[in-house]
């Protein structure tokens, strides 16, 4: 049973790998480029899992102002082991898309996932005075926010993203859960400047009962920015489970599988901290530019794929 189990497994991580075309992730990084720092506005990351361990360059906690790394809500952590997980518990199995990155991590989601404006402008300021410190080439947002904002509140996060995004931070953001219709992008992803991330399992959608593409935040066709920007793979992504590790094997002692934008984002936010690490003198402007070009077309409507399926090895 539990070899059977460890292959169903395995075959999800294939499906991912091979559908963004990262056979064999070493061959994809240039190992002497400058490391490539991605921020992470989450609910926080435990950093003691080892896939994990030393990842972790500096950590902020804008709930409970604690000064050491943890995660009481498992998603921050998640999120985290895609985009940089070492893989050393699966023997590289489970690696995130750029093992090699480094992370800082701005807690501003409680036990609950929760979060607010206050917090996620805390954050975003704090982000933005380390920078030059830690290098940080990458945002990754994988949080919604929905329709209940007041206009001068997120007015205020507008700002601080497009200030960031001067500043050359790539940032990265889900477009939400609430699709299927149109108009359902998150607030924070109809940001003009930044890559706004939905899911679609492309050609393999045919092995889920309830594909992310179904519920996937869309854009409207009459709005001036055209959102998504870009799709990735989003249903039951295998990748870092946080404290306590519970489980009849190793693999689900410390691995849990997460659906939706969240997921499809940490993924886009390692395939652009994998370009930066191969190619660390570009630009936010740039890396986008060719996020964009080289997508794969699914042959969806516009609002519902972007540009199309993330393409990293044509980047």
């Amino acid at each position: 049973m539990i070899e059977k189990e460890h292959f169903y497994q395995t075959l999800i991580m294939n499906r991912v790998r091979n559908q963004l075309g990262l056979y064999n992730i070493e061959e994809t990084t240039d190992h002497e480029a400058e490391p490539v720092t991605v921020a992470v506005l989450d609910s926080g990351i435990d950093s003691r899992h080892p896939d994990l361990e030393g990842k972790v360059l500096a950590f902020q906690d804008f709930i409970a102002n604690r000064n050491i790394p943890y995660d009481d809500y498992g998603h921050g952590t998640h999120v985290c082991g895609s985009i940089a997980g070492s893989g050393t518990i699966s023997d590289g199995l489970y690696a995130g898309i750029m093992p090699d990155a480094r992370l800082v991590i701005g807690k501003i989601l409680d036990k609950h996932g929760d979060g607010n404006v206050e917090k996620m402008a805390a954050a975003m300021h704090w982000v933005m005075e380390i920078k030059d410190t830690y290098n940080i080439r990458v945002l990754n947002i994988s949080i919604g926010t929905g329709k209940g904002y007041e206009k001068q509140e997120y007015n205020e996060i507008r700002d601080l993203l497009d200030e960031a995004w001067y500043q050359g931070i790539m940032i990265v953001c889900a477009a939400g859960n609430s699709g299927p219709a149109g108009g359902s992008i998150s607030m924070l992803g109809m940001n003009r400047n930044i890559i706004t991330v939905g899911c679609h399992e492309g050609q393999e959608s045919y092995r889920f009962g309830r594909p992310c593409q179904i519920y996937s935040g869309r854009g409207e066709i009459s709005d001036i920015y055209r959102k998504p920007d870009i799709v990735a793979p989003g249903t039951e992504i295998i990748s870092c489970k946080a404290a306590p590790y519970r489980g009849r094997t190793k693999f689900d002692k410390y691995y849990c599988k997460k659906s939706g934008t969240s997921m499809a984002t940490a993924i886009v936010s390692g395939c652009c901290a994998l370009y930066f690490g191969n190619h660390p003198s570009e630009s936010n402007e740039y890396c986008k530019r060719r996020l964009l070009q080289t997508a794969r077309n699914l042959g969806e409507a516009w609002n519902k794929q972007g540009y199309g399926m993330v393409n990293p090895t044509a980047m």
